[in-house]
């Protein structure tokens, strides 16, 4: 590394969003970058996040953008300086890719398509002149060279540096299953256990209730949550009953607090609001209107316009004193208990916590047990709820262990 005309070369394992920004800023840098990646092709991950609509970031303000990573704020706050919700928009109109904020914040693509800003960008890494190896899965080193496992035997491949961004253990289908974690162990890196995030939660349905209202959305609802320590948290949004429980955007918003509770305690308890925007005294007066000759579901309909998969969960959950009782009725609409069993499994979540645990690296992303190998991305011990917040702080990693690993090798000459 004495000469003066020295190209570092920089392995990039991993061609999720992380992966592909930490080769783009090393090619940037004027390092020679090959990338690596177990599947067909690259961003399978991130093209599967935008087939609903791709949510690249969100647009409230910074403080509270920040605050969404809970107790890792402090370290993901020193990625998303080096890549903010902003430069993430500028970044996608580099690529030839408007963005638009949708009501609820969340900023997309104006096609709200993945694959045009996927094929973009890998163009514009192609023309640096980044290579990228496909169907190459890394199973570790041999005499310090990473060694990769393809359809046409075991290669190897020496680096002057290496960043990891081998994702989490959601959709292994998709190329992230965990399986580097072993790898890493092995080198004496501490990793924090994967765990679901962003998750569905299993639900104890009775059989007639989930044959007849699997995939009946509810909205609007809201969710009260109180953890161990007796503070309440309310949230207001959307979900879905699947066949296993519940899954969906308010649901995912409380996954880590729902989580740990049920590791705790072997399960967790919320309490839906039915109608949110109906005050108590007023459920009480119109559950205590005469109904005649109505059924309970009847009267429900006509006086509060309850019905379907609303009323369902009443009969569902409660007693038929409570639903014969007006004023234990209002206050089952208002908030029913549910009781969640257990997160789904990590296979089918949205994202993963846990990963590489944050004092195992230097500020710069760099293991300090293995110098010269950087990580970035979900593989990290971090989480975030959906939002935008994954892609951003995923993106922002990748910059600063690319940038970093360029510092590294410069020190290195």
């Amino acid at each position: 590394m004495n000469s003066i005309n020295f190209v570092p070369h920089v392995v990039v394992i991993g061609g999720g969003p992380a992966g592909l920004m930490a080769a783009e800023t090393l090619a940037q840098g004027g390092a020679q970058v090959d990338v690596f990646d177990a599947m067909p092709s690259v961003g399978r991950k991130f093209l599967l996040a935008g087939k609903g609509g791709l949510n690249l970031t969100h647009a409230e303000d910074l403080p509270d953008f920040l605050r969404r990573y809970g107790d890792k704020q402090t370290a993901v706050t020193s990625w998303i300086n080096e890549f903010n919700p902003q430069n993430c928009r500028q970044w996608a109109k580099q690529l030839g890719i408007e963005t638009f904020v949708g009501t609820s914040g969340r900023v997309f693509p104006q096609d709200m398509k993945a694959a045009p800003l996927l094929r973009a960008w890998l163009h514009r890494m192609r023309a640096k002149g980044i290579r990228f190896h496909m169907r190459h899965r890394w199973i570790g080193w041999h005499e310090g060279s990473l060694r990769f496992s393809t359809p046409n035997g075991n290669v190897v491949q020496r680096a002057d540096a290496v960043v990891l961004a081998l994702g989490g253990a959601s959709w292994p289908q998709l190329g992230s299953n965990g399986a580097w974690v072993p790898l890493l162990q092995q080198g004496g890196v501490d990793i924090a256990p994967l765990e679901p995030t962003n998750c569905g939660f299993e639900v104890n349905w009775s059989d007639h209730f989930k044959t007849n209202f699997a995939g009946e959305p509810l909205s609007p609802i809201a969710i009260t949550y109180t953890n161990e320590k007796g503070t309440t948290t309310r949230r207001l949004g959307q979900f879905v009953v699947t066949e296993h429980g519940v899954e969906g955007s308010l649901i995912y918003a409380l996954s880590s607090l729902l989580r740990d509770q049920i590791k705790a305690n072997g399960s967790t308890q919320i309490h839906l609001d039915l109608l949110p925007d109906l005050p108590l005294h007023r459920a009480v007066q119109h559950c205590e209107h005469p109904r005649g000759s109505r059924s309970v579901a009847g009267h429900l309909q006509s006086r509060l316009n309850l019905r379907g998969v609303k009323t369902a969960l009443l009969r569902e959950f409660c007693s038929p004193e409570t639903l014969q009782t007006p004023v234990l009725l209002a206050n089952a609409i208002k908030a029913l208990p549910i009781t969640l069993l257990a997160p789904r499994p990590i296979a089918e979540v949205i994202s993963t916590a846990g990963g590489v645990k944050l004092d195992a690296m230097n500020r710069d992303l760099m293991l300090t047990k293995m110098p010269g190998v950087f990580c970035a991305g979900e593989m990290l011990d971090w989480e975030a709820p959906t939002g935008g917040y994954l892609l951003t702080a995923c993106l922002a990693s990748g910059k600063v262990a690319g940038k970093a690993a360029l510092t590294w090798l410069k020190k290195q000459k």
